[in-house]
């Protein structure tokens, strides 16, 4: 019993390491597929990542050296402290997060943390709402070329606003008692300001460029690895094996094996899990844009090790981050559950319901 015990401490302790190992294995022994993969992943990088995130990196870098989030504090304090239990200048991160997409929320919020913009429970609290998938995704990608429908996508886009701004409002009690101090007037922005000139535009450019490009590399990085990830799953059957134990279940739902898969496929990297998802032909159509709802609140495991990734170069702890997209999840798919079944023009269902019935 003693060794059996001392055996298992062993492969805890040594579990990533064993993971690492295995990893590297699968990418010998389906090397054809990965290449593949590795293959989609930096095209899908190429033409999807970096034309709609890099900008929105460059102007948010850019902006942190303007006086902008210091105006918005003043502004906005009064009708943010009430909803959101955060200063006025979030106002920003939850703008730019929305219209962004995944991870310039985090982005923002840890670059808010760093320049002493707000406060560490404050940052969580962004942290927790503001990293959100943006309306060019969901609207565009989702909507129009996966579904099939500008009104899906916009029902989608409208529910996923609902759900962000709903955890945001819970997460106003986030550490309320135990508030960091912040002054405003000795913030690292401010030393900033006094620095800002046209005689040194240049280097802010160049720095602002040079952070954004590492951060749209990095999230590059992620894409390639996650889909390689997939790739790895499928060569090995492993999905198969998902879809044999949950087979009973779906029988018994009346439902296909592979929305399982497909939905848990989202759940590790969100494009890929929705494009198999919308691929799924069901007369209760109403339950794939749901899940759609969801998964795209959740984001995905890729997404959570991007933003700890950036996150983990702060002080901010990831926890906010992690409840705050679960509960999101969970509203954006409640809210697309109450629009489709109480208001007729949402309801697309092409004949009886066969999953989910209100």
């Amino acid at each position: 019993m003693k060794k059996f015990n001392l055996f298992v401490f062993e492969i805890r302790r040594n579990f990533l390491s064993i993971i690492f190992l295995l990893f590297a294995i699968c990418l010998i022994l389906f090397s054809s597929n990965n290449v593949q993969a590795t293959k989609s992943g930096l095209k899908l990088w190429a033409n999807s990542v970096v034309p709609s995130l890099l900008p929105f990196f460059i102007a948010t870098e850019l902006l942190t050296y303007t006086n902008i989030p210091n105006i918005f504090q003043k502004i906005f304090t009064p009708i943010m402290k009430p909803f959101f239990n955060i200063s006025g200048s979030g106002v920003f991160a939850i703008i730019m997060g929305w219209l962004s997409g995944y991870p310039v929320g985090a982005k923002i919020a840890v670059n808010f943390r760093e320049n002493n913009i707000c406060s560490k429970e404050e940052c969580e609290r962004l942290l927790s709402f503001t990293n959100n998938s943006g309306p060019l995704f969901i609207v565009g990608t989702c909507g129009i070329s996966l579904f099939g429908s500008s009104m899906i996508g916009f029902l989608l886009l409208i529910t996923h606003i609902l759900g962000s701004l709903t955890v945001g409002y819970l997460f106003k009690f986030w550490k309320k008692n135990s508030n960091t101090f912040v002054n405003y007037k000795t913030s690292n922005l401010e030393n900033k300001l006094q620095n800002v000139s046209f005689a040194n535009l240049g280097e802010i450019l160049s720095k602002s460029i040079k952070s954004a490009i590492n951060t749209v590399l990095m999230i590059g990085g992620f894409v390639i690895l996650f889909s390689v990830i997939i790739s790895i799953l499928n060569s090995s059957k492993l999905i198969n094996i998902l879809n044999l134990v949950t087979a009973p279940i779906c029988t018994k739902l009346n439902i296909p094996s592979q929305l399982i898969t497909s939905f848990c496929t989202g759940i590790l990297e969100i494009t890929n899990g929705i494009n198999l998802i919308t691929a799924i032909k069901l007369k209760n159509i109403s339950l794939i844009i749901i899940l759609t709802s969801f998964l795209l609140g959740l984001g995905g495991l890729s997404v959570l090790l991007q933003v700890l990734s950036i996150v983990s170069k702060s002080d901010l702890s990831i926890k906010p981050y992690i409840i705050g997209k679960i509960l999101h999840g969970f509203f954006s798919a409640l809210y697309t559950s109450i629009f489709i079944y109480l208001i007729p023009i949402f309801n697309f269902n092409l004949g009886p319901g066969t999953f989910l019935k209100f």
